[in-house]
């Protein structure tokens, strides 16, 4: 906002930052065998191969740790890019029909590419994603009126749809790869690992690096299409980088957590009543609320119905839901 005053979103920013990383910590030390938070800050600081304790947090809690994190802050990235894009309140990578490209991307390679190009998967997602977004974007735009938010929603759904149903045939006709993805499919952060997690790192930083440095003219596609061409917004190369960009971020973290919905609907919203600033500071927001979400929600599934876990997916959809209509209600009224 113009008569915000400077820096007036960063004590927002460094309680958000603190609010993750205790989060982080508590997600960590809880589980199955719960653990002292000490006991967590000492086995990532110096780490003894010795401690069986050590071992857990380092080859079993981390590496969940690490994929809700990126997963996280990718999803919640994505939506503030969605959003900005179309202009939509309501766009998310699940609405719009991005994460079910992605999803669809991973089975594909799953069941008809060899092993060896796993590495390439995010890249896949990303390309899957892509792909039905543009869909959801051109469907769309057919018609009288235009892409209106209506209309993008029902398009993305019914892609979403379609895209699902592709999906689930692909993987009944592979008993192997059904076995391998069914809880994935759901949104899950079991059986994480360093070797899973590797290979989407690159693509996630530089997916990221990219949403800051456009983060300059999107904010000025704010303005009307008219106003940001006047100051130099070269708008199609936009729209194609932020496409890309979104694509990269969702393809990373579906690849990682699989189809986990809502991350992007709900963090941008509750940030933007939150900081009331620049666009950067609702990116950086987004940063650090997408993991806290996604943190706190895995607690839930790990925790809640004990010794039993459920996918994380399961706690953000009946999180997202409620949301989602609530904000479509207000946006009728």
């Amino acid at each position: 906002m113009s008569g915000a005053r400077p820096g007036a979103g960063c004590w927002p920013l460094l309680w958000l930052g603190l609010a993750t990383l205790a989060m982080a910590l508590l997600h960590a030390a809880l589980g199955a065998r719960p653990l002292p938070p000490a006991t967590v800050l000492w086995a990532l600081l110096e780490p003894d191969p010795a401690d069986f304790t050590h071992q857990i947090v380092l080859h079993f809690r981390l590496p969940r740790l690490l994929a809700a994190v990126l997963a996280g802050s990718g999803l919640a990235l994505c939506g503030a890019l969605l959003q900005a894009l179309v202009r939509n309140p309501l766009a998310e990578p699940q609405l719009m029909g991005l994460n079910a490209g992605a999803a669809l991307a991973v089975v594909l390679s799953a069941t008809l590419l060899p092993a060896a190009l796993a590495p390439a998967r995010p890249l896949l997602a990303a390309g899957g994603a892509l792909l039905l977004f543009g869909g959801v974007l051109g469907l769309s735009s057919a018609g009288r009126g235009g892409p209106t938010p209506q209309k993008l929603i029902l398009c993305g759904v019914a892609l979403s749809s379609l895209a699902s149903a592709i999906t689930a045939a692909a993987l009944l006709l592979d008993e192997q790869a059904l076995e391998d993805l069914r809880l994935w499919l759901a949104g899950d952060l079991a059986g994480q690992g360093l070797a899973r997690i590797w290979p989407v790192l690159p693509f996630q930083l530089g997916a990221v690096a990219m949403t800051f440095l456009l983060a300059p003219q999107l904010a000025l596609l704010a303005l009307g299409d008219e106003v940001a061409q006047g100051l130099g917004v070269r708008l199609h190369r936009l729209r194609l980088a932020v496409l890309l960009t979104a694509a990269l971020l969702c393809g990373a973290a579906v690849t990682l957590a699989g189809p986990i919905g809502f991350i992007g609907l709900l963090v941008p919203q509750l940030l933007r009543r939150l900081l009331h600033g620049a666009l950067w500071q609702l990116l950086l927001g987004c940063l650090l609320g997408g993991p806290l979400l996604l943190l706190a929600a895995d607690i839930i599934a790990r925790t809640a119905f004990l010794p039993q876990e459920i996918a994380t997916g399961v706690i953000t959809g009946a999180l997202g839901a409620p949301v989602f209509i609530a904000f479509i209600l207000r946006h009728r009224a």
